[in-house]
Parts: C-alpha cells; structure tokens; sequence
C-alpha cells in the first residue's frame, strides 16, 4: 500500500494490497478498499462503502455520503462500487435508504465522467458511461453498455435499457428501452442506437429483428399490447427481441416514445 502521509484512514477501514490514497483523501469506517484500487488527492469516501478491484477515483469525489431524502433517518445502508471502474473529479455516488434493497449499487467496467451523480438506492450495470454532469436521481436501474449524454437529468424510479444511448442534455422521465437512441426535453426516441449496436458487434440478422420490432412498436398506430402480440408472432425469436420485449412488458412509468 502507497498512503500519504496527509491521508486520515479510520481504524475501522480495510485497505488491500497495492491500494494507493492520495493526499488529504478520508476515508470512514466500514469502509473496504479492493486490491489496486487508486483514491486520488481530496476523495472523501464517508463510511459503509465497499469498492472493488482496480478502480480509479479522481480528486474531490465524494463517495457513501448520506441520501439527499429526507426520509433519512440515518439507517446503516451502503455503497457497493465493482471492479474497475473510473470515478472521475466531482462525482457524488450516495448510499441508499432502506427502502428497495438499501444498497446503491454500481457494477464493473464504468466510467463516470467529472461531475455526475448516482443518487440512493440507484442500481448500475456493467460498462456504462454517464458523460460530464450526467445525473440521476433515486432508485434509477440502469443496464450494460448504455450511454448517457452529459448534462442529462434522469428522473426517480426510471429504468435505462442496455445498450442505449442517451443524448445530451436531456431530460429522461420515463423508461428508455435498449437498443435504441433517446434524446430532449423530454427525451423522446429516434430508432436504434444502430452505431453503438455495430460496434459490440451485434450480427446483421440481430439487428434487423430489432428494427422490425422497433418500428412495430413506435411506428404503428397499434395499441402498446396489440404490437407486442405482433412482435411476438412476427419477428424472430431472438434473445435480444425477447429482451427487448420483456422491457417493455415490465415497465411501470411508461416509456419514452
């Protein structure tokens, strides 16, 4: 372990092997530190936080701090950050409130750009990026491999598809279901996320299952449950129409349109 002097690690924190605290950074009890993780200068890291193997955490990010709800009534609830991930300068991830699973969550392999905000109780997959000052607020569910434009604002208890892309600046209150693009104020949809989807190396029969799907759903004028029937019948029973489907079956604020 590389500790700086400066550094204020409470008794009650584990460190790992090979795990680096820059100067002036604190870190609370019950904290757990995984093996190679890098905490720059200035990172508070509050108390009842778990981070994994690997991560990168810029100056001034403020990590397990309590949840902006007023609710709040001091519960010992946690943070539980994965492997690998970049945590740049700025970022604010919150622990949860007992409600749901009292755990915010973030998986492996994100990368959170400077100034973006991971509320209470929010659960994030694997690869996700949140640009610059992207923000979301509680009990927010976002999949693998979605992108979410800086500056955007994700509402309370939406739900984020895989492999979506979000532009920036908008303002997100309903579900974004995956695989496609969604952008405004309020975000709207405008078909697949086709480049993303390319780049991950989706096959050509993959996507035109979903684009026939897609345009199924959000093109016709049929009713939400009378299109999915159709989907069901007409389009290839893919894994990715199913999850496609399976989404939207399971949406309970609505989706983006």
């Amino acid at each position: 372990m590389n500790i700086h002097p400066t550094a204020i690690i409470s008794p009650d924190a584990t460190l790992a092997e090979g795990v680096e605290v820059g100067p002036y950074s604190i870190i609370g009890p019950d904290c757990h530190i995984g093996k190679d993780t890098i905490i720059g200068p200035h990172v508070v890291i509050e108390s009842h936080t778990d981070i994994g193997e690997g991560c990168r955490i810029s100056q001034f990010a403020s990590l397990g701090g309590a949840p902006q709800d007023l609710k709040y009534r001091g519960e010992a609830t946690r943070v539980v950050i994965g492997n690998h991930n970049t945590i740049r300068e700025y970022v604010t991830i919150n622990r949860a409130t007992t409600a749901d699973i009292g755990v915010t969550r973030i998986g492996n392999h994100n990368l959170l750009m400077t100034y973006c905000h991971v509320a209470h109780n929010c659960q994030l997959g694997n690869h996700i990026v949140m640009a610059n000052a992207a923000n979301l607020a509680g009990h927010i569910h976002v999949e693998d491999f979605a992108i979410i434009g800086g500056l955007s604002g994700v509402h309370q208890f939406t739900r984020i598809g895989a492999h979506c892309i979000i532009g920036g600046a908008s303002a997100v209150t309903k579900d974004v279901p995956p695989f496609v693009m969604a952008s405004g104020n309020f975000a709207k949809l405008f078909g697949l996320n086709l480049i993303g989807l390319k780049r991950r190396g989706f096959t050509e029969e993959t996507l035109q299952a979903l684009k026939k799907a897609y345009r199924i759903v959000f093109r016709s004028s049929m009713l939400l449950s009378a299109a999915i029937e159709k989907v069901e019948q007409e389009v290839e029973d893919l894994p990715e129409v199913r999850q496609f489907l399976t989404f939207i079956k399971e949406s309970k604020r609505g989706l983006c349109r």
